[in-house]
């Protein structure tokens, strides 16, 4: 993992949860310039998904597995596909 290609997003706990229980399979993000540079033309090895900004949040690395456009260039959005789940660190139970 030391030379992987990282893509590094933030995700609210609810949806954090859901993929490291393994109920979610895709990531969305709104169409717009900032993730079209992110996204387009790009590939990655992993994702590494954080539930906050602080040193000790939990974090989840997950295999990077593709990403599609949908919907329209104005009203759509980014489909990331995640694989498995490689990594989880720090991560709560969902009752915590």
């Amino acid at each position: 993992m030391a030379n992987a290609s990282l893509l590094h997003l933030n995700l609210r706990r609810t949806y954090f949860d859901q993929i490291a229980q393994g109920g979610k399979k895709t990531e969305y993000r709104d169409r717009s310039a900032y993730w079209a540079k992110r996204l387009e033309g790009r590939a990655y090895d992993l994702i590494v998904f954080r539930n906050g900004y602080g040193p000790d949040v939990p974090e989840m690395w997950v295999q990077f597995r593709g990403v599609r456009k949908e919907g329209s260039s104005h009203s759509g959005h980014y489909a990331i596909r995640l694989g498995k789940i490689v990594k989880v660190r720090r991560c709560r139970t969902p009752t915590e």
